[in-house]
């Protein structure tokens, strides 16, 4: 089984480490050193790795985007408690949330529902003046 394992380069690894477990990652202790945190979540995983030794990736580099099959809600609330703020969106997919992390990078959460997402899609196939 591959596991997706996008590299986030940051510029404090611990900072982002407890951010990213605030969303609801798992970190892996077994997986890391000083210069990368891993965090596993139940689809897939993120690297953390500290720039400074990334051979000349900036810290901040790559966005982000997580799906989510829990509330928003729910995730919300743990960013909450946290001092994180967050904004909820209506989308054509369902719902996303967005916040900052440590670097000032705007991530995404996804909370996609078939529904919506197919009802958008039909709409944009309509007929002119239907």
């Amino acid at each position: 089984m591959l596991t997706v394992l996008p590299i986030r380069y940051v510029s404090d690894v611990q900072a982002c480490r407890r951010f990213y477990a605030g969303l609801g990652l798992a970190f892996e202790a077994d997986a890391s050193v000083n210069v990368w945190a891993q965090l596993s979540a139940d689809a897939g995983a993120l690297g953390l790795h500290d720039f400074t030794v990334s051979k000349g990736r900036p810290a901040g580099s790559v966005e982000l985007a997580f799906a989510t099959d829990e509330k928003l809600e729910a995730v919300a609330n743990r960013l909450r408690e946290q001092g994180y703020d967050y904004e909820i969106f209506d989308e054509d997919f369902g719902r996303s949330l967005r916040v900052v992390d440590p670097d000032g990078v705007t991530i995404q959460i996804q909370e996609i529902d078939m529904e919506v997402a197919k009802a958008s899609e039909s709409a944009l196939s309509a007929p002119e003046g239907n």
